[in-house]
């Protein structure tokens, strides 16, 4: 029954891979607490909602964090749901089942003036493979991209003037990128070759095979180490950076959701509690009224 559900979640929901691994474990671990079993499904519709509850004291009693606990209710409502559906319970328990309250963080981000030109580009050698590392760094901030999108990249999708992106649920997604990006992008490709890699994707590793998650991440923690101390140097910090310096220098939000790929509005406002923070910063120091005199 557990391989029906992941079929479900990569061929219906078209969840990306890390996703549908992360939905499992979620899924695999309740099984565990519960001592379901996954061949007896008449087990699942003896599920009730205080067992699920008592599975969720049981996370926070470990330490686990309220974000984390949700993240993994998540998975088991998205699963009871599709048992619903199927006729496999006749009684979602999740119905019942509310989640621990999660403090609401703001995006981290990076300081524009520690992504200068002048900062970050003697960390790259000239040769091919700092020249890749230093377009990682670029492409992340100048854009906005996923990870997940960026492992994805094909030569064919950057144009003069913008990207094809392929987001979320197959969703494809222009964006807009400068003629310097542009032209350090085709210039990448003939290095490439140059060293006999003709992968068709954009970024490849040292081997000159598609990169990969963790290969990318750890590129990134490295540059971004030695520019910021922020407590997380990912990926993500860099989209969150991106979306965070749009805004501030007055980007539509609409537009920013767009570019962002996001589905609602929702998740591309938490952006503007940086942007007030921001504005607040200038007010208390522009305004004869906005600070304390000395």
């Amino acid at each position: 029954m557990l391989k029906h559900f992941e079929d479900y979640l990569r061929k219906e929901k078209r969840y990306a891979e890390h996703t549908v691994t992360a939905y499992m474990k979620d899924i695999g671990d309740f099984y565990e607490f519960a001592e379901l079993s996954e061949i007896d499904t008449r087990q699942l519709s003896e599920v009730h909602y205080q067992l699920i509850r008592g599975w969720m004291v049981s996370l926070l009693d470990q330490g686990i964090s309220n974000r984390s606990v949700n993240r993994k209710l998540s998975s088991l409502r998205t699963f009871f749901r599709w048992a619903s559906a199927e006729g496999i319970v006749t009684v979602n328990p999740m119905l019942k089942v509310k989640g621990p309250r999660s403090e609401k963080r703001l995006p981290e981000f990076v300081r524009t003036s520690e992504l200068d030109l002048e900062r970050t580009e003697p960390l790259f050698s000239k040769d091919f493979f700092g020249e890749r590392d230093r377009l990682l760094l670029e492409i992340f901030y100048q854009t906005g991209i996923r990870l997940s999108e960026c492992v994805e990249l094909k030569e064919k999708d950057v144009n003069r003037g913008s990207i094809k992106v392929l987001g979320k649920r197959n969703k494809e997604r222009i964006i807009s990128i400068s003629p310097e990006l542009f032209n350090d992008l085709e210039k990448l490709m003939q290095m490439k070759r140059k060293e006999e890699f003709f992968s068709d994707y954009l970024f490849v590793t040292d081997k000159g095979v598609k990169m990969y998650p963790k290969f990318v991440y750890r590129k990134i923690n490295k540059y971004l180490s030695k520019v910021t101390s922020l407590q997380k140097q990912s990926p993500h910090v860099l989209r969150h950076t991106f979306a965070t310096h749009l805004l501030n220098e007055g980007v539509d939000i609409e537009v920013l959701r767009e570019i962002l790929g996001h589905a609602n509005l929702a998740a591309t406002q938490v952006y503007t509690h940086n942007s007030f923070a921001r504005i607040n910063e200038i007010y208390k120091s522009a305004h004869p009224r906005g600070h304390k005199k000395e």
